[in-house]
C-alpha cells in the first residue's frame, strides 16, 4: 500500500464535518455516543472476567486489566479533547495510520495538532475504533476477543421472526423463479433491494449498542416505506444489470459486489439479495466486502459472515436451514466470495482509495457493480463534508470512481447529496432531525466515467 495523501487541493472542497461545530450530530456523537461506547466495551470486558481467566487464568486476568485501563486512558482523552497521538503497535496498517496524523497535523497549518473535537469526524472516530482494537491486540491472551460479537449474536436472535418470514419468502420464490417474466423478475429484484436497504437501519453504533434488531417482517411494509426514499435510482440499477445480462459471453462473467455494513438482519438481507442475483441470473458471481477487525459496534468481519451462515444452517426451521446450506454452496463453489481489505477500516475516505490502496481500487474495477450498504460508506464515499444537499453525487465521489456504483443507505449523519432543489428544505422544516432519524433512505447512483 502506499502512502497516504489527498488528491485535490484542500480549497476544492467544503469542510468536513466535526466536532468543532458546537451542537451539529458530529458534536454530540463525539461528546456523547463515543464515550458511551467506549463505557460498554469496558463493561463487556468486566463481564468476561470469569471467562478470561477459566481460559487462560491469571495472565488473562492480567491482560483483561491492562486492555480496560488502555480504554479508560482513551475515554479519558476523548473527554477532555486531548491530541490525538500516534499508535504505538506493530499491527500492519500502524504506519498508514499514523501516516494520516501527520496529514491531519499538516492541514492543521500551526492551528493546533488534530484532537478529538478538532479535527474531522469521520477521522477521529475511526481512530476511536482502532484505538479498541489496539487495546485487545495488545494485550495477549485475549487478542482475539471482538467486545463486539455478543451484540451482534444478540441482534441476529432477536431479528429471528424477520430473518424467518424473509428466507421463507425468498425460498418459495425460488420454487417459480425459472417462469417468472422480465417485469415479475424486476418487481422481485426491486423489492428484494429495498429489503436490504431498510436492513439497514439495524446499526448498533447509532443506538450506541443498544436493541435495534428487526422485530417485523420487513417485506409488508415496504409499499408504505418508497416515500421515505429521497433518491431512488433503483430502475437505473435493474437497466445496468439486465443489459449486462443481455450482453454476457461465456468468458466475461457479470460481478456485482457488497461492501458490506452490519452484520445481524442486514447481513442475511444482503445475502438474499445476493443469491437472487444470481439465481435470476442477473450475476455469475457476488464478491462480499467485510472488515479485517471489529468495527463500529456492529460491522461485519470475517467471523460474523462465517458465523451467521453456520447459524442459518443449524437453524430448526427448514427455509432458514435450506437458506444456509445453499449460501455455504456458494462460497464453496466460488461464485461467493469473501474479502477484507484493511483499506476499510482506515481512516482515509474513498477518494483516496486509488492511491493508498491501488490492489483494492484494481479489484473493484473489475465489478459491474458495487453496492455500497450503510452509513459510514456512504461518509466516506463523499468525504464526510458538509455539502449543499444539491450538489451531485458525482462531484461528491470526488473522483473515485472505479465502476458503477451504488450507495443503499439509510441516513443516519448529516451529509447527504444529490437532492432536488428545496427537498431538503421542504422535509426540514417539518422534521429537524430528518438526516440522522434513519427513518429515510437513498438508493443512488453513479454510472462511473
Amino acid at each position: 500500500m502506499a502512502a497516504a495523501g489527498t488528491a485535490l487541493p484542500v480549497t476544492a472542497l467544503p469542510v468536513p464535518l466535526s466536532g468543532r461545530f458546537k451542537g451539529s450530530f458530529a458534536y454530540f456523537t463525539i461528546k456523547d455516543r463515543l464515550p458511551q461506547i467506549l463505557t460498554r466495551t469496558i463493561d463487556t470486558l468486566h463481564r468476561h472476567k470469569n471467562e478470561f481467566f477459566e481460559e487462560h487464568g491469571e495472565k488473562g486476568v492480567e491482560a483483561e486489566k491492562r486492555a480496560i485501563s488502555f480504554l479508560s486512558k482513551l475515554r479519558n482523552e476523548l473527554q477532555t479533547d486531548k491530541p490525538v497521538t500516534p499508535l504505538e503497535d506493530e499491527l500492519p496498517d500502524a504506519t498508514l495510520w499514523n501516516q494520516y496524523l501527520d496529514y491531519q497535523r499538516n492541514l492543521s497549518n500551526g492551528n493546533g495538532g488534530p484532537s478529538w473535537f478538532q479535527s474531522p469526524w469521520l477521522y477521529v472516530e475511526c481512530y476511536m475504533y482502532r484505538r479498541i482494537h489496539a487495546a485487545l491486540a495488545q494485550n495477549p491472551p485475549i487478542d482475539n476477543f471482538d467486545v463486539f460479537k455478543e451484540g451482534k449474536a444478540q441482534n441476529f436472535f432477536e431479528s429471528q421472526g424477520a430473518i424467518i418470514a424473509l428466507c421463507t419468502y425468498f425460498q418459495e420464490l425460488l420454487k417459480n423463479i425459472k417462469d417468472l417474466d422480465e417485469k415479475q423478475l424486476q418487481e422481485e429484484f426491486l423489492k428484494l433491494l429495498q429489503v436490504s436497504l431498510w436492513g439497514n437501519k439495524c446499526d448498533l453504533s447509532f443506538s450506541a449498542g443498544e436493541d435495534s434488531s428487526q422485530k417485523s417482517s420487513p417485506l409488508q411494509c415496504l409499499e408504505d416505506m418508497l416515500p421515505f426514499i429521497l433518491v431512488n435510482d433503483m430502475e437505473k440499477l435493474w437497466l445496468l444489470l439486465k443489459n449486462a445480462k443481455n450482453r454476457k459471453t461465456d468468458k466475461c462473467k457479470v460481478r456485482v459486489d457488497i461492501i458490506l455494513d452490519n452484520a445481524g438482519f442486514e447481513l442475511v438481507s444482503d445475502f438474499v439479495l445476493a443469491d437472487f442475483l444470481l439465481s435470476s441470473k442477473l450475476a455469475d458471481e457476488v464478491h462480499f466486502h467485510g472488515k479485517s477487525i471489529p468495527w463500529y459496534v456492529s460491522d461485519t468481519t470475517k467471523n460474523d459472515f462465517n458465523w451467521t451462515i453456520k447459524q442459518l444452517q443449524a437453524a430448526n426451521h427448514m427455509w432458514m436451514s435450506r437458506c444456509g446450506i445453499n449460501w455455504e454452496g456458494n462460497l464453496k463453489k466460488g461464485v461467493w466470495v469473501y474479502h477484507d481489505h484493511m483499506f476499510w477500516t482506515l481512516p482515509h475516505d474513498f477518494s483516496s482509495m486509488a492511491e493508498v490502496a491501488p490492489d483494492l481500487y484494481a479489484d473493484l474495477q473489475k465489478s459491474n457493480l458495487l453496492l455500497f450498504k450503510g452509513d459510514l460508506n456512504y461518509r466516506k464515499l463523499t468525504g464526510d463534508r458538509k455539502w449543499e444537499h444539491t450538489v451531485p453525487f458525482h462531484q461528491a465521489l470526488n473522483k473515485f470512481h472505479p465502476a458503477p456504483l451504488c450507495s443503499l443507505r439509510t441516513l443516519k449523519s448529516d451529509t447527504q447529496v444529490g437532492l432536488k432543489p428545496g427537498q431538503a428544505e421542504q422535509i426540514q422544516a417539518s422534521e429537524p432531525e430528518w438526516m440522522i432519524s434513519g427513518k429515510y433512505g437513498v438508493v443512488q447512483f453513479d454510472p462511473a466515467l
